[in-house]
């Protein structure tokens, strides 16, 4: 059995996950991270993107964050972020039409818009859209999604 560590993943509403991982990859301020147990002591900010958490046993769990931080300490890993939610939460719909709005304000170079609230809107949304399509890259047998990402 592979070692493991505490990891726990809080949003400002609520813990939505606890528990012994194997692994932990999260997008910091300083880059993709991936934290095994043992790992340095560690504090970053979260920026938004997919959280991945390699389980006990070997199988994955995917969750979306956005701001916060993440501390590494030598038995746990803390996620605590402004927003965070389970994959299988995100809508795609959504987050497309989110974006496309985005897209559309800054297209308008209208004076009075506020260009880096757009742009911070268009990142997130890009960020979520890329946490449900590499979510779905092992839903979808046979569909190479790769590109997607």
């Amino acid at each position: 059995m592979a070692p493991t560590v505490l990891c726990s993943i809080v949003s400002a509403e609520e813990e939505i996950f606890s528990g012994p991982v194997e692994m932990v990859v999260a997008t910091g301020t300083i880059g993709e991270l991936g934290i095994l147990p043992g790992h340095t002591p560690l504090l970053t900010g979260v920026r938004p993107g997919p959280v991945r958490l390699i389980l006990e046993g070997g199988t994955e769990e995917t969750f979306y964050a956005s701001g916060g931080y993440l501390e590494v300490q030598p038995t746990s890993i803390t996620i605590l972020a402004d927003t965070a939610l389970r994959a299988e939460d995100l809508d795609e719909a959504a987050a497309i039409e989110a974006q496309k709005k985005a897209e559309q304000d800054l297209a308008d170079q209208n004076s009075d818009i506020d260009f880096a609230r757009i742009a911070a809107d268009l990142n997130e949304q890009a960020a979520i859209l890329r946490t449900i399509r590499r979510t779905n890259l092992g839903k979808k047998p046979g569909k190479d999604r790769s590109n997607d990402l």
